[in-house]
């Protein structure tokens, strides 16, 4: 399985860019770059199960692998979601099983050097490529500018 990098400098310390990053109402803001109106449903407690939703229910079922706050998250994807079900055994949940995504978060003069590590999956390499470093900039946007 390929893995993509991406990492982004934001003006900010590291606790503000995880909060940022993690908690709603501004996690649906900068994952709107992936899908308008993007949710997460449960925990981000490490070994808790976590949705990822689209405004339409449909979505990815994943399972936090480790979380270290303001330094470290990793998370496993299970399998999708399809009409409100749960769906870990088909072949087509099969290629994002057992996906990782994981964030460090480093202290860097300034602010925080944010680096993710995406595996890619089916066919979404391209997408993948052209959207997260919007995803990121929204962040850092939205992590930079006074509230």
């Amino acid at each position: 399985m390929t893995t993509q990098h991406f990492d982004i400098f934001i003006r900010a310390p590291p606790k503000q860019v995880w909060a940022t990053m993690l908690q709603s109402p501004t996690y649906e803001r900068w994952t709107a770059a992936f899908c308008e109106g993007s949710r997460f449903e449960g925990s981000w407690d490490e070994g808790q199960q976590i949705r990822f939703l689209n405004p339409q229910g449909l979505g990815m079922v994943a399972e936090i692998a480790a979380h270290r706050p303001a330094e470290f998250v990793s998370i496993r994807h299970l399998g999708m979601i399809g009409q409100g079900v749960e769906d870990t055994t088909s072949n087509a949940a099969s290629i994002w099983t057992p996906c990782f995504e994981n964030y460090t978060f480093t202290l860097d003069a300034g602010g925080t050097r944010l680096r993710v590590d995406c595996d890619e999956f089916g066919d979404c390499a391209d997408w993948m490529a052209q959207t997260w470093p919007k995803a990121l900039q929204a962040l850092k946007t939205l992590c930079e500018t006074p509230t």
